[in-house]
């Protein structure tokens, strides 16, 4: 008698498919790498955004480094052409003046002062908020919702009770007290306490995590081995929640620019003799009319910044999350014909 062998189980509709080749001897580290650079968008976003900030150090300089640029963000100089922008990008064979940068390719503002090197000061200032406020924010959260979602009980009412006083409040109103109070300490010191107020949000995602992740086998088995509780939240937990953390933070970021520009642009942000991308719109809001590059240069800049780290802040999501599948009609159309 032949014995009818089973058949295999077929996957189900629009199950993903991987071979041992495609996973074996790969890291989880590996796998995300991977599952970002295949994100185009998030990609070309990451490089753009480093070369925008490259440029706009190598221009102007910091602190004691120079830059290539000859004029400053503060220097006052004759204008030239009423202050119109300099910079030509039409070639002489298409009927324009050339490729060429001129004296002052972004123009000068309504004193004399060079826009290209003020918009090149504000690009720095804009991304070192960033960076401040997407960096502490993120440990000052993430410590937050660590302790809540691990202790749970009296800690995590306190805590989250605390954390719901700040989000009934908007973000706006909380970073024009401190604006006020702290901006004409620098930029540093506005970003730090603007940090301050810019938690609670990745409190809430990290809590829930560790409230998830706290009853898993691991962490039963990390407290049987004897371990301390700081080595389980840091060692064992936090690992498995870096990707809530990552994305979060890369959010934040992208909307630290866009506070610390309205805070500016209201007059409690950055303060003279600082520059900021909010702050040159504000100065130079009344000659909208009659010079409008002096808002074009600086509110580009802003949408693209903000634009490029939300692109790369969705292809970390997607990569850190590889249940989160981007539909393509042309694949679709493909499996339908084969």
């Amino acid at each position: 008698m032949t014995q009818m062998m089973p058949e295999p189980a077929q996957p189900e509709a629009g199950a993903v498919v991987t071979t041992d080749d495609d996973t074996v001897g790969v890291s989880q580290g590996r796998l995300i790498l991977r599952r970002f650079l295949a994100n185009r968008v998030a990609v070309v976003s990451g490089i753009l955004f480093v070369l925008i900030a490259a440029f706009s150090v190598s221009a102007v300089g910091l602190g004691p480094i120079p830059g290539w640029w000859k004029y400053d963000f503060s220097t006052l100089n004759p204008q030239i052409d009423g202050g119109a922008p300099s910079l030509s990008l039409v070639p002489e064979w298409l009927g324009g003046a050339g490729l060429a940068l001129g004296e002052h390719p972004f123009g000068q503002d309504r004193i004399g002062i060079d826009y290209f090197a003020m918009t090149m000061r504000g690009i720095q200032n804009s991304i070192l908020v960033m960076f401040v406020i997407g960096i502490v924010g993120t440990v000052v959260g993430t410590v937050i919702g660590a302790l809540a979602g691990y202790y749970r009980g009296l800690l995590d009412s306190i805590l989250m009770r605390i954390t719901d006083v700040f989000i009934v409040i908007p973000v706006l109103v909380i970073g024009a007290v401190v604006g006020r109070t702290t901006g004409g300490l620098g930029v540093l010191p506005l970003a730090f306490f603007l940090a301050m107020v810019s938690w609670m949000v990745i409190a809430r995602l990290v809590r829930a995590e560790f409230l998830s992740l706290r009853e898993r086998e691991f962490v039963e088995a990390a407290r049987v081995a004897g371990a301390s509780d700081f080595r389980i939240i840091f060692k064992h937990i936090l690992p498995n929640a870096i990707g809530v953390v990552i994305v979060a933070a890369t959010l934040l970021a992208a909307s630290a620019i866009l506070l610390e520009t309205a805070l500016s642009y209201l007059g409690l942000g950055v303060r003279p003799p600082e520059v900021s991308l909010g702050l040159i719109i504000s100065d130079n809001q009344s000659a909208f009319q009659t010079r409008p590059w002096l808002f074009w240069w600086p509110a580009t800049f802003i949408v693209l910044l903000a634009l490029l780290i939300n692109f790369v802040g969705d292809g970390l999501r997607d990569a850190f999350d590889p249940r989160q599948k981007r539909f393509s009609l042309r694949r679709t159309k493909e499996k339908a014909s084969s």
